[in-house]
């Protein structure tokens, strides 16, 4: 079975102006992600802030990534979160909407043991229609989804993928040997761990410089595609500057202003999140400029 994609993917911010969701700013970010190259876009991912959005500001997100898309690019919309019944509730809103799967997290703050983080990716699975990619993000949830558990879900057909976000590197090897030969397709996301994973067998990126860059990672996970790893370790070296910029704080925030800063979209946030810190912010301009784009 092919993966469901190959090559970068991008972890889209949601652009807001006045309080609402921009959708005249997702037209155009698709569209630049279209002309760059970029395999997926992921909707409603935690890039996204669908904690900080209602069901239909999330729905529309989703909706206008599909229509815009029109089948040029794989949209997989983010539905997870820490109750099963809303993720299948989620999930069923975008069933028709054109996507091509769903980006389902661990569970998070109530988190689990590893039978209920089992019935619970089985119960979205047994109760939706859509392809489930788990997204496995430790920093964020408090919880590592492991090796023999993924081996256990690949044996559902409905697991595509896993966007594998941990840095405990041995285990994310033994990951990626549980789900060989299996329809489960693995992707890194982590921007600094990108070659890394790649090396590993990983069919792509999920990543969030790709939102003002998507240029620079089609070019570099393209580059690895093709065989020249060596292009591809310069490229990724390159970027760990705005890389490490864009996790001085919380993401989005930084990426925000990144795309702010290069006139993409407004910076606006929702709180919790708050704008990015004097001292982080000249940390993302310096990045930026070494990449010549400011």
């Amino acid at each position: 079975m092919a993966a469901i994609f190959q090559g970068s993917g991008v972890a889209l911010v949601t652009p807001f102006r006045n309080g609402k969701v921009d959708t005249d700013a997702i037209v155009r970010l698709v569209e630049m992600q279209i002309a760059a190259g970029t395999a997926a876009i992921i909707a409603c991912g935690t890039t996204g802030e669908p904690a900080t959005m209602n069901a239909d500001e999330c729905e529309l997100v989703v909706r206008t990534c599909c229509e815009v898309a029109d089948g040029r690019i794989t949209i997989i919309a983010g539905t997870g979160c820490n109750d099963t019944l809303h993720v299948i509730e989620t999930a069923k809103r975008y069933e028709n909407l054109g996507c091509a799967a769903q980006l389902v997290v661990t569970p998070y703050y109530n988190k689990t043991n590893r039978e209920g983080l089992y019935r619970h990716f089985m119960t979205v699975a047994e109760n939706t229609k859509l392809p489930i990619m788990i997204y496995n993000v430790p920093s964020r949830t408090g919880i590592d989804i492991q090796p023999d558990l993924l081996y256990q879900l690949a044996q559902c057909e409905q697991f595509i993928g896993v966007k594998e976000s941990s840095y405990d590197y041995p285990t994310v090897m033994e990951k990626f040997a549980a789900v060989k030969g299996t329809q489960v397709a693995m992707y890194s996301g982590n921007d600094d761990m990108n070659y890394a994973l790649l090396t590993l067998g990983g069919q792509g990126t999920i990543s969030v410089a790709a939102n003002f860059i998507p240029d620079k990672l089609f070019s570099m996970v393209n580059a690895f595609m093709q065989g020249d790893t060596q292009s591809a370790l310069e490229q990724q070296m390159a970027l760990m500057p705005i890389n490490r910029a864009l996790f001085n704080e919380v993401n989005p925030i930084p990426c925000k202003a990144a795309m702010e800063i290069l006139g993409l979209c407004s910076g606006e946030l929702r709180l919790p999140l708050y704008e990015i810190g004097c001292a982080c912010r000249e940390k993302l301009v310096d990045a930026l400029q070494g990449l010549g784009l400011v």
